[in-house]
């Protein structure tokens, strides 16, 4: 056991040095430690800081950086968390139960992928989840996904939860507000005895442009709240009372990341998103600020210290925990993931927003599904309707990218809307270029299947949603127990970001105190669980 010493005024001044080095007590990211002049052999003596004492005056100050207190404590205590960190939705549940039960019995919020799931599985999943909490209770998220296309499925998302009574949910892909996530948002507002307006109903929404931002970080727009109000969707008291909150608690400004992106670099989205965030809530006086969190390339320590560093309220990370075990996606993809480097990633047509022109960032490496689906929206723009394809062109597609006919494809896919959204199928008979979309779309969407399921027969169809944060999590890695994919799983990857981050938070206070540790000094290299925790003692 190591001696400890405070110091005496009364005892010589090499009796008050501690035995410990600032080498040795940096991990024990909990506990301040005053720094004292080096010793002849170069390291820095310290002892415990409890406030000035001894003969020895501290050349700096190294501070307590516990995880609780990184990014906002409001945050956690809102949603029920031990630590500021989000597990982000992915899709057609690749954020799965296992993986939001996991990070929630940890203290961590996790939010299942609900977009692109029939609504029967998504209620499915929130049995299983309800039944996963048994006696106990640990907080979870549900996906709300903007569909442009199919209206009615985020309708059906919105009644769900509802019905079901899911609190918080995080809205994506937004590009304005609309009468839905509106909806959600007002459903139950209410004054406590108090007085006090009571929002039931949160949302973390996850932006990447200023003026989706304004909408969510601003009371809800008048014409929304009367449409609303007009439907009996809501109250007189709910369209009154929704002058009083923003539309979303919390929001996640999204930087470069997998999926739905517009690649901006968050150094520069996040500080523009808080300084939003402060003149709305200058204009509008709300009771409680809107949270800023960060997503987006957040994948190693260093990323994460730079987000809390930059004002971060909370992480978000979502193409790292799509390569851990419990993800819902397959063990191949795990593999292709784990051999990602940062610049193996591109843009590809998003399936749900085919028309528009909206991408999302997939892997490239090891699959042809970008330049695939490139081709395919190349095509739709060029041509009116799947007769009006050139017959090379036809040919091409039905033998090396659908490998069947479209007569087939079209089929299936009217199958597939005649129980998912009918109106599709009503649109499409009388727009021959509708059809051609829906068409195009089979494809885009079996890709994520074929991906999910790990169908080897079409390795170079996969379609992959992956940032670089994936690159920079495996070079971080290499060498380490997490470098093999399956022993990669959310809960210690999210300790050892938070960590990693706390620890680089007291580097960066000793530097600007002018204590500057020389090059490899700092470990942040992946531990077990185990080993985190014997850090601390």
């Amino acid at each position: 056991m190591r001696p400890t010493v405070t110091g005496s005024p009364t005892r010589p001044a090499a009796e008050t040095r501690s035995a410990e080095t600032l080498a040795e007590v940096l991990p024990r990211i909990d506990r301040a430690y005053a720094v004292l002049p080096p010793r002849a052999d170069g390291a820095r003596p310290v002892r415990p800081w409890s406030g000035p004492a001894g003969d020895e005056a501290p050349v700096a100050i190294l501070p307590a950086a516990p995880l609780s207190q990184l990014g906002d404590p409001a945050f956690c205590a809102a949603h029920g968390l031990r630590l500021p960190y989000v597990g982000g939705a992915m899709a057609h549940g690749i954020s799965s139960v296992e993986l939001v039960v996991a990070l929630g019995r940890a203290g961590l919020l996790g939010v299942f992928g609900a977009a692109g799931l029939p609504l029967a599985r998504v209620e499915a999943a929130l049995d299983a989840l309800e039944a996963a909490r048994g006696e106990g209770s640990f907080p979870f998220a549900m996906n709300l996904i903007h569909s442009p296309s199919e209206p009615s499925i985020e309708q059906g998302a919105v009644d769900l939860y509802l019905r079901r009574g899911v609190r918080l949910v995080e809205a994506s892909a937004y590009l304005r507000l609309n009468l839905q996530v509106v909806r959600y948002r007002l459903k139950g507002l209410h004054r406590d005895a108090a007085g006090r307006v009571v929002a039931p109903n949160k949302i973390i929404a996850k932006v990447s442009r200023v003026e989706v931002a304004e909408g969510f970080l601003g009371p809800a727009p008048e014409r929304l709240v009367n449409e609303l109000l007009r439907r009996g969707d809501i109250s007189a008291e709910e369209a009154e009372l929704s002058r009083h909150v923003p539309v979303a608690t919390d929001l996640t400004v999204e930087a470069d990341s997998g999926g739905h992106t517009d690649n901006r670099p968050l150094v520069t989205l996040l500080p523009t998103m808080i300084a939003l965030r402060d003149r709305l809530q200058a204009e509008h006086g709300f009771p409680e600020p809107v949270r800023i969190g960060a997503g987006g390339g957040i994948a190693t320590p260093a990323s994460a210290a730079a987000a809390f560093a930059m004002g971060a309220a909370y992480l978000v990370v979502g193409s790292v925990n799509q390569a851990c075990r419990e993800s819902g996606t397959s063990d191949l993809v795990r593999q292709l993931l784990a051999e990602t480097r940062q610049a193996d990633i591109t843009m590809a047509p998003a399936a749900d927003m085919f028309e528009m022109g909206v991408k999302v960032q997939v892997l490239k490496r090891g699959t042809l599904f970008a330049q695939r689906a490139n081709k395919l929206y190349e095509l739709y723009r060029k041509h009116e309707s799947l007769d009006a394809l050139p017959p090379k062109e036809r040919e091409e597609l039905e033998r090396k990218v659908f490998r069947l006919p479209l007569t087939q494809v079209w089929e299936e896919t009217r199958r597939f809307f005649a129980e998912r959204d009918p109106s599709q199928l009503e649109r499409a008979e009388t727009d021959p270029k509708h059809q051609l979309a829906l068409t195009f779309r089979w494809y885009l969407g079996q890709s994520s299947f074929w991906a999910k399921a790990g169908l080897e027969e079409r390795r170079v169809d996969l379609q992959i949603w992956c940032g670089p944060a994936m690159g920079a999590f495996n070079e971080w890695t290499r060498g380490s127990f997490l470098e093999a994919a399956a022993a990669r799983d959310v809960v210690t990857v999210a300790h050892n970001l938070l960590h990693g981050a706390a620890l680089l938070a007291r580097v960066h206070a000793l530097a600007i105190q002018g204590v500057r540790l020389p090059a490899g000094a700092v470990d942040t290299s992946p531990k077990t669980l185990s080993q985190l925790e014997e850090q601390l003692s």
